[in-house]
């Protein structure tokens, strides 16, 4: 094998072991606090991973550089899987993540920005974080600004009609700097999408939005990784679909709706910790 393709693999493995800490760093933290979203927050993993340790220019030493890239978590409800990652990237002490909605936490059931650092914007509200990103890609834009912007959506929160006004917007400036990522794992608080409201063909939709639009497994970083190293390349916006499982990585909660917003008891939490290989 040539040395750069082993280096690249060696890389992916590496993303694949941190992945697995952050899914052991989300169980404990829903244990802990006996609330939360585990389903959402499991399926978007892989894709924070490889945000956070390949592809932005972040420094969490320097969190408020200007010309820092820019994520923002749509789905607030994954908050979980969010402050895993930024603890493990160094923003703040992986200590802070038993304080998991507890009372004087700055780790609150949603992201707040005023508290958690390497937090860009305060979400849970559904529907408003790509409107934020097209405001901050138009802005980098207009200030000759490198920064790049990555707004990560539930695929259920693709009803809301805001995330339609926003796509608009964003097609209509040619925001390159914008890439949306649609955690399309099929389901949401009331069971299957597409039986809630109907979101096929999800592709054709944001094509529409004058659009690039990329499909991914959302669990393979030799998938996403490239895909997402590719904001920028076209002149329009890009929007990645990438198809996730819902609980990924804990056998009982995956594909099962249940555990949208339900956390594990205590044997199920042992059970899922076993499975990821944690204690």
């Amino acid at each position: 094998m040539p040395l750069a393709k082993a280096n690249v693999a060696g890389e992916y493995r590496e993303l694949e072991r941190k992945a697995l800490l952050i899914r052991q760093h989300v169980i404990r933290m829903l244990m802990s606090a006996g609330s939360g979203h585990p389903g959402g927050s499991l399926s978007a993993v892989d894709l924070l991973t490889a945000l956070y340790f390949r592809v932005m220019r972040v420094d969490p030493e320097n969190p408020a550089d200007p010309d820092r890239d820019r994520f923002i978590l749509s789905k607030g409800h994954a908050a979980p899987a969010l402050y895993a990652v930024l603890a493990e990237r160094g923003f703040f002490p992986v200590s802070w993540l038993e304080g998991l909605r507890r009372l004087g936490s700055p780790l609150q059931g949603h992201p707040d920005m005023r508290k958690v650092p390497g937090v860009e914007m305060s979400t849970g509200s559904l529907g408003q974080g790509l409107s934020v990103g097209v405001g901050m890609a138009l802005a980098a834009k207009l200030q000759g600004s490198g920064c790049r912007v990555f707004v990560l959506l539930g695929d259920g929160e693709c009803q809301e009609g805001q995330v339609w006004e926003a796509a608009m917007a964003a097609g209509h400036y040619r925001l390159n700097n914008l890439m949306a990522i649609v955690d399309r794992n099929r389901l949401q608080i009331d069971g299957e999408t597409e039986k809630v409201m109907a979101l096929e063909p999800m592709a054709d939709k944001w094509r529409a939005f004058n659009w690039s639009v990329i499909e991914i497994n959302g669990h393979r970083f030799e998938e996403i990784v490239p895909v997402l190293e590719r904001v920028g390349y076209a002149q329009k916006p890009t929007a990645v679909i990438a198809h996730t499982v819902k609980g990924k990585g804990v056998s009982f909660m995956e594909g099962q709706v249940d555990w949208h917003g339900v956390a594990p008891k205590p044997e199920q939490g042992l059970q899922a910790l076993k499975e990821l290989g944690g204690r």
